[in-house]
């Protein structure tokens, strides 16, 4: 049994994180990108689930897979969106069955254009309760944080507060991703204001497409910052530049939450790893 919690208490994680291939030249890119980070030897690795259910069994698939044919530690994501409680107990279930110990319990948004989506679990909290209910002292069992606030959230104290009650019911939580150190730290503190001292690992994205990232912290919540988004528009007609001034950034960010305490560094690597390879070559990681 390898729980992330444990893994957390003996020191700084470093993860990565994947989502299932769609055919087969994205299965090719993928396993690509797993047999050139595996060397690394990360802590351990998380799945995806898509929008409403949509890679439901790609994502059991996939999950199961790595922990039968590498050495790497698997973390499967599930949401409740568009399932029922009957639907998810059975999925946990069956990760259960499957030896996975670590699962990372999302609300989850709906399939872009969906219908009347629905949520019978209507917090993460729920479904975090269903999961330990499902997996018994198996599980380990992560929630989503975002430094800069959900932004569906009402205000950010009340957002703080409700990850905080979510945290406690939880063994860890992994954010969005982020460029500002002080966001980060300020959301610890918030926590830790409101007797939530769970540890939360920063979630890492490296700039290596202009476009794309914007998209990606419109549809978060997150803020790319003017001075990072004036440098990327400078040189955004050279991919080259665009992705050495989003690996310098993303380092020095990384090596400075590891040097304030946080308690790892997981990245999403869109299924590639050139990109995370060479930051995480930059980097001193503490010792336990």
């Amino acid at each position: 049994m390898t729980r992330i919690d444990h893994l957390l208490a003996q020191g700084p994680t470093i993860s990565f994180e994947f989502f299932p291939p769609r055919n087969e030249d994205g299965a090719r890119v993928l396993w690509k990108a797993l047999a050139e980070l595996e060397p690394l030897q990360p802590s351990f690795v998380s799945v995806t689930y898509g929008a409403g259910g949509s890679t439901r069994e790609r994502t059991h698939r996939l999950v199961v897979d790595l922990l039968e044919r590498t050495s790497l530690t698997p973390m499967a994501h599930l949401t409740a969106v568009n399932h029922t409680r009957q639907e998810l107990g059975d999925i946990l279930t069956r990760y259960r069955d499957a030896a996975v110990d670590n699962v990372l319990a999302l609300r989850g948004d709906p399939p872009r254009g969906a219908e009347d989506p629905f949520w019978e679990l209507e917090r993460a909290a729920d479904l975090v309760e269903l999961a330990r209910e499902a997996g018994g002292e198996r599980f380990s069992i992560g929630v989503a944080a975002h430094p800069e606030g959900h932004p569906l959230a009402s205000d950010l104290s009340a957002d703080r507060s409700h990850l905080a009650a979510k945290l406690q019911l939880a063994d860890f939580g992994v954010t969005q991703f982020f460029f500002r150190l002080d966001d980060y730290l300020r959301m610890v503190e918030d926590l830790a204001a409101r007797g939530c001292d769970r540890p939360v690992i920063p979630g890492i994205m490296p700039v290596t497409n202009v476009r794309q990232i914007e998209r990606f912290a419109e549809l978060s919540g997150a803020e790319v910052p003017v001075e990072l988004a004036a440098r990327l528009h400078t040189v955004e007609d050279d991919p080259a530049e665009v992705r050495r001034i989003g690996v310098e950034v993303a380092t020095q960010l990384c090596q400075d939450l590891l040097d304030a305490g946080a308690p790892g560094l997981h990245f999403y690597t869109l299924n590639r790893s050139s990109a995370t390879r060479e930051i995480h070559a930059n980097l001193t990681v503490p010792g336990p």
